[in-house]
């Protein structure tokens, strides 16, 4: 698909010392146990996308300085290496796009970065001189040689801009996804479900049918919910919408905070993977959180049609969720000798296994490594 990542190369970052051209697929389960990097792994998209919004020396500052980011410290680790491979976003220049950059720590505790960016059939292209903030955003428009196309900085900001990481653990009484937010707002879900009363008051107006698939779901995982009742609230110059509801055989109109933590983190789940525009690669973590077993498993069908359409990476520590995946969808994590280790499976190493027992069961017996291990 256009635009998602092919392979990634991480070297020095946190727990992560070296991993050397990983492919990604359409569809990507990550499993491991706590503290085996998986978080580490989700955090690299979360820093590079602050690099694509000039936000990386606030990204690193906010999260304890460049030294904390570093495998083993500043002394184990001079640098951090990145290298992503892009599939082409162009119909015209088939191939991958590639990005890479080093992190260079000062005596500030920031980092110096120095950039580049290729198609498959050139080389390596300087953003220029090392510096504090990213240049992937002052290349957006890039141009090809002829200024005919498109150029590489285009694709890759594309890529990278288009990336989004879910995380709904918070939904609490003051979570975003609770509070009202302006209509205006419904582009495209964000990581926070911040805005998704306006995304679904825009599609019940002008996408039906993808309406009807989120109303569809979340009815099957929530049975007394009846369908959404938006109303536009002026709130002074602004107009307003949150995430108000009907339950069956009423018509009361229901508030966010009748809704139970597992049903709205649902809601945003199927916004999230229905939306008709999805970003180039969502990210997702632990999405199984406050769910019930019957609503795991609607989730990973939602996941698996989700990744139909965009690259799917899910953080998960559920073996009710990875039961609905196939083998060769899982990537272990492993902490071995003081580093993360990953290795996507394999379904032949595992044929006689699953005569007998189920993906989530060979988890749960450590069959497939990725338990707790003790150094």
């Amino acid at each position: 698909m256009k635009g998602t990542i092919k392979e990634v190369t991480i070297r020095g970052f946190k727990s992560i010392q070296k991993l050397e051209n990983f492919a990604l697929n359409n569809l990507n389960v990550i499993i491991g146990a706590n503290g085996a990097g998986k978080s580490n792994f989700i955090e690299i998209f979360r820093m590079v996308m602050a690099m694509a919004r000039k936000n990386f020396s606030r990204f690193i500052l906010e999260r304890g300085g460049a030294d904390s980011f570093l495998f083993n410290g500043p002394k184990a680790t001079p640098k951090i290496d990145l290298e992503f491979e892009f599939n082409s976003h162009s119909d015209f220049a088939k191939g991958h796009n590639g990005y890479k950059c080093e992190l260079i720590p000062n005596v500030d505790e920031q980092f110096l970065i120095y950039e580049a960016r290729k198609y498959v059939t050139t080389n390596w292209r300087s953003y220029g001189a090392q510096s504090k903030e990213s240049r992937i955003y002052d290349e957006k428009n890039e141009k090809s040689w002829d200024d005919r196309w498109h150029g590489i900085g285009y694709h890759v900001y594309e890529s990278i801009s288009n990336w989004i990481v879910y995380h709904f653990h918070d939904t609490s009484s003051l979570a975003p996804m609770r509070r009202s937010e302006i209509i205006q707002d419904y582009n495209r879900l964000r990581g926070n479900a911040a805005n998704v009363a306006p995304m679904l008051l825009r599609l019940q107006q002008h996408n039906t049918a993808n309406y009807n698939k989120i109303v569809d779901s979340i009815k099957i995982v929530i049975p007394f919910f009846d369908d959404f009742q938006f109303d536009v609230q002026n709130v002074g110059e602004a107009e307003k919408v949150k995430l108000t509801w009907r339950q069956k055989g009423s018509d009361f109109p229901m508030q966010p905070y009748h809704l139970s933590d597992g049903s709205i983190r649902f809601i945003c789940l199927a916004t999230a993977l229905l939306q008709p525009n999805p970003p180039s690669t969502i990210v997702i973590d632990e999405p199984e959180l406050g769910l019930h077993p019957a609503a795991i498993v609607i989730l990973a069908e939602l996941i698996q049609l989700a990744a139909k359409s965009t690259q799917v990476i899910v953080a998960t520590q559920s073996p009710t969720l990875i039961d609905q995946f196939a083998i060769a969808d899982i990537i272990v994590i492993n902490h071995n000798a003081g580093a993360s280790s990953f290795e996507r499976l394999a379904e032949n190493d595992f044929v006689e296994w699953l005569k007998d027992y189920s993906v989530g069961e060979l988890w749960s017996k450590n069959v497939i490594a990725g338990g707790p291990t003790y150094e």
